[in-house]
């Protein structure tokens, strides 16, 4: 058999190949678009020249305290300008950016930065408090810790050795950024709400990161110099990669600490925003705000979403104070967003309520994600398209996580049989768009935060009145979801509502404690197995994430 001619003296070499990385975006927009503005926060203001500078110096600073190849750096920040900055500066490095969740409680954050094994990290003053009881609570090295003031914030204190800027300061702004050597490198690592036991540790690469970000402009009609709010925080899942994105669409970074509806159309209108992305909780808010605008926009904001099943009224509430509403879905697994409910021709002319059902789905592969489909988790084979087979949504491409750190066991698991399992159950309607019906993870949206229902059920046991206890998603006009507890006391016992969300509340973060309690005999199988399918028929779950 004679040789491939293909095969022969066509290598890669440096100037046919080069591992992607979003580090790429920074660099071109800072060098075409040098005066360009990049980012906008309380007044000030940065040019993408000046923010490649910035993100070269802090580099430069972690690069001489030997933060380099397998080092991880945590941040425990708002959405303000030095958050995006470690988007880039922290890889420039070599190293891994692990941005926390601010609306953990303190044990949660103790173990991420154990288990990460963070050698620093970045603290707002608002969370000051917290990350100094997690240091307390840290059984291996504490990180150093750099503090990120806010003129913006009042309060909180200094628990750092040196200030952000001072950091800045000190780098080399000529400093050269490292490029990784394989696009296979992680970049980041994010942490999953914990379904059993202690949240798993996603590993994702620079070339999943740099095609997702490509994949956001594509999907989200972002084009050329988009004008992006940053309602999302930049601790979801790297704030679903459009730190990135913004760079290499060259657009403004409008930097939002708290989301307000107040200051958000404020900053629309000052701004011109374009697009801006969030969980049904936040287009909501902005729905029912008093000071809303009212009446559809010449040219709307784009809003992705993504969350529970956006519910009609959001999506046509959206509509009516200008922004128009494309639902997204993914996990942390796959960077965020990974399948879009792609607009087709002729959506417009329907009916508001009809087109609300289209939009409510699912969807497709993003631009750059090879698959998304419903499979039988059985045969492996795709279930058929006829809105009513239900099987798992899988995933499969470039835009899937590395897998979790430290956790070959359930690396191997999610990857079975070469498709990415997202634990989501759901059918194909005719299109082949994905419909998401139920989480066979128990996992419960709300606002947009992920909350474990064993995590909840295993606080609940430890009551002392509690004998059985389920926890299920009830829908919620606000929240899109919230934990609803079924209890069942021990014979003689007694508690109330009150004293159960009460309880919890003192042991874990707000959004997981549940809102509603019913008590009374658990539904259970003969071998004692709770059937919680009767509990979500109860409370009508499907209809908080169902099309």
């Amino acid at each position: 058999m004679s040789a491939n001619q293909y095969a022969i003296g066509l290598d890669k070499t440096p100037a046919n190949y080069v591992p992607l990385t979003p580090l790429s975006f920074l660099a071109r927009s800072a060098a075409v678009y040098p005066d360009h503005v990049s980012t906008v926060y309380e007044g000030k203001s940065f040019t993408w020249a000046q923010t490649y500078t910035r993100c070269r110096q802090f580099a430069s600073y972690l690069a001489a305290r030997g933060i380099g190849e397998g080092a991880t750096v945590a941040a425990m920040l708002p959405n303000i300008p030095a958050m995006n900055e470690l988007h880039f500066a922290v890889p420039m490095a070599g190293a891994v950016l692990n941005t926390l969740n601010i609306r953990l409680d303190a044990p949660s954050i103790a173990f991420q930065l154990d288990h990460g094994g963070a050698k620093i990290i970045l603290v707002d003053p608002e969370f000051s408090g917290v990350i100094t009881e997690a240091l307390k609570l840290m059984t291996g090295p504490k990180p150093f810790v750099i503090d990120v003031d806010d003129a913006a914030f009042k309060g909180g204190s200094r628990i750092g050795e040196i200030e952000y800027e001072a950091a800045l300061a000190l780098g080399d702004p000529a400093f050269e950024p490292r490029r990784p050597n394989d696009e296979w490198d992680a970049i980041a690592l994010s942490y999953t709400s914990g379904t059993t036991g202690n949240p798993k540790g996603v590993v994702t690469h620079h070339r999943g990161a740099y095609l997702n970000a490509v994949s956001n402009i594509l999907a989200g009609n972002l084009g050329q110099h988009p004008v992006y709010l940053w309602t999302l925080p930049m601790f979801h899942c790297n704030g679903w990669c459009f730190p990135w994105t913004i760079a290499a669409a060259a657009g403004i970074n409008v930097c939002l600490r708290k989301v307000e509806p107040t200051k958000i159309f404020e900053l629309i209108r000052e701004h011109g925003v374009t697009h801006m992305c969030g969980a049904p909780i936040v287009y909501n808010v902005l729905i029912n705000a008093p000071d809303a605008p009212k009446g559809k926009r010449e040219k709307p904001v784009v809003g992705l979403i993504a969350g529970a099943a956006p519910p009609v009224a959001v999506l046509e509430g959206a509509e009516n104070i200008g922004i128009k509403l494309t639902h997204v879905y993914g996990l942390t697994e796959v960077y965020g967003p990974a399948s879009v409910c792609a607009e087709q021709p002729g959506w417009d002319d329907l009916s508001a309520a009809e087109r609300a059902r289209m939009k409510r789905r699912q969807g497709v592969p993003y631009p750059l994600e090879e698959a998304v489909t419903v499979l039988d988790p059985e045969t492996m084979r795709e279930v058929p398209r006829d809105g009513e087979t239900i099987g798992e949504v899988m995933f499969r491409g470039n835009i899937v996580m590395k897998g979790y750190l430290k956790n070959e066991k359930a690396t191997t698991e999610a990857f079975a049989g070469g498709w990415f399992h997202t634990g989501d159950l759901g059918v194909l309607d005719a299109h082949g768009y994905v419909i998401i019906k139920d989480r066979s993870k128990d996992i419960i949206i709300s606002g947009g935060e992920n909350v474990s229902s064993v995590e909840v059920e295993d606080i609940l046991y430890k009551h002392p009145a509690v004998l059985f206890a389920a926890v299920v998603a009830k829908p919620d006009p606000k929240w899109g979801e919230v934990p609803c507890a079924f209890i069942e006391l021990k014979e003689g016992a007694e508690a109330t509502e009150a004293e159960i969300i009460a309880y919890c509340r003192e042991r874990m973060s707000g959004f997981k404690t549940p809102k509603v309690v019913v008590f009374g005999p658990i539904p259970k199988t003969s071998t004692g197995k709770i059937q919680k399918y009767l509990l979500r028929n109860e409370v009508q779950s499907a209809k908080a994430i169902s099309a």
